[in-house]
């Protein structure tokens, strides 16, 4: 799902590409000027990326209770699947890598073989937190989704040999599979965890992947542009552009909605602001207060309601 369509592509090349070049970012948003403001961080606290970008909670009560009160929630169903889901995609995008540097280019028919099976989910780990209905539910779309996407890399590579006929291996995997799952980034320039880790990354172009199986949200944007911030905070080079991509599972079929967008002042300004704000929310302590428009599946109802 992280592979663009020709249409996509085409956008990629003749629009935000151009646009990301062109568009004047204000210096002192960049991630490698993280030792200045305003960058530098006010209070000397980390949070994980996903507490400044998420704001399924109006107030950010949530972030209140496990930070100050210290209470951890249990994952609701819809964040379970899509780790679940996200989970499903990795490994299958790891098992095509490992299957070519395994056999080789010479045994390529071997790595077409092993992508075409059937791949058997197992969700066992999970009951107890999920009904049996939606277990049998989730593994059916995780088995779809694992089974398109390795239809999809068995056409990259059959393409890809055709128009290279001297391709060694190591070549191959990073023209078949140009990105990197779960990338690991320490940011902790920024007043972030050193533990983070972006869904995806592609460095033909520097760009940011970020999966999601839920409703579009405005404030998805953060995500892509709080890595952005730290991959130009450790590496030094622009990150300009952000995808979210959008999977939704409905009467059988799959399908998929990309979001690019260029990173611009406006959201590097918003991921800062939100940063700050949520900060002081926990070093001074402040409780927010109770949503007036409460979700009934928030993992806190109940520790706001009773």
């Amino acid at each position: 799902m992280y592979f663009l369509t020709d249409e996509e592509r085409k956008q990629l090349l003749k629009n935000y590409l151009p646009r990301s070049r062109q568009s004047e970012i204000a210096d002192e948003l960049r991630g490698w000027n993280w030792n200045q403001p305003p960058l530098e961080p006010v209070y000397d606290l980390k949070l994980a990326l996903y507490e400044i970008a998420n704001a399924y909670c109006p107030t950010n009560r949530d972030l209140f209770l496990r930070r100050v009160d210290g209470i951890k929630s249990q994952s609701n169903a819809a964040m379970l699947r899509g780790k679940i889901l996200h989970q499903a995609l990795v490994d299958i995008l790891v098992k095509a890598k490992k299957l070519i540097y395994m056999h080789g280019v010479t045994n390529y028919q071997k790595v077409l073989q092993e992508l075409s099976r059937p791949t058997k989910i197992n969700l066992v780990q999970y009951r107890g937190q999920l009904a049996e209905e939606d277990l049998a539910n989730l593994v059916g779309e995780a088995e779809m989704l694992t089974s398109f996407e390795a239809s999809r890399i068995i056409s990259r590579i059959q393409e890809i040999l055709i128009k290279q006929p001297y391709i060694a291996e190591d070549s191959l995997a990073a023209l078949v599979i140009p990105i990197v799952v779960e990338q690991k980034l320490d940011g902790s320039f920024l007043g972030l965890s050193q533990n983070l880790s972006a869904d995806a990354f592609t460095f033909s172009e520097p760009m940011i992947i970020d999966l999601k199986f839920g409703e579009p949200q405005k404030f998805h944007r953060l995500t892509t542009t709080g890595y952005a911030l730290v991959m130009e905070a450790i590496y030094e080079f622009p990150v300009n552009l952000g995808c979210l991509v959008y999977a939704s599972i409905k009467n059988g079929r799959l399908s998929v909605k990309k979001d690019i967008h260029i990173i611009d002042d406006e959201l590097r300004q918003w991921f800062i602001e939100e940063r700050d704000e949520k900060m002081r929310m926990i070093y001074e302590e402040i409780d927010p207060g109770i949503a007036n428009n409460c979700y009934g599946t928030c993992p806190n109802y109940h520790s706001c309601h009773g």
